[in-house]
């Protein structure tokens, strides 16, 4: 709750700084991730703690975001992006952050309009 208030109070005094999903463009050859090799794994290991819908523990993550299903991650990629790809890095809320490797790969992927397959 405390980390809201935190976000809350950078967004309201301009202080806050990411990567908008514009910001980044899909290489031109394309990608070779998705879902299937790249996205479900990453929620999987790095989202689905708080954002299943069998999550016993939400830890306070609203409801309306669940990463279970390509078409859950598809619809929110662009949250997604603003949260966790790249530099953005607001979630997971650590210690067990993804390295930037990932994050950069999560970002090319949904850049690239989050291919399934």
């Amino acid at each position: 709750m405390k980390s809201h208030w935190m976000l809350m109070a950078l967004l309201l005094c301009g202080c806050a700084d990411w990567t908008e999903l514009e910001d980044v463009s899909c290489p031109p050859d394309g990608t070779d991730l998705t879902w299937e090799n790249f996205g479900q794994s990453f929620m999987v290991a790095h989202c689905n703690r708080c954002h299943s819908v069998d999550t016993p523990d939400r830890r306070g993550a609203p409801r309306a975001y669940v990463f279970d299903t390509y078409e859950q991650a598809h619809a929110l990629r662009e949250r997604i992006f603003i949260r966790s790809a790249g530099d953005n890095t607001t979630m997971p809320p650590g210690p067990d952050d993804p390295p930037l490797e990932e994050r950069d790969m999560l970002a090319e992927w949904i850049a690239c309009g989050t291919p399934a397959n």
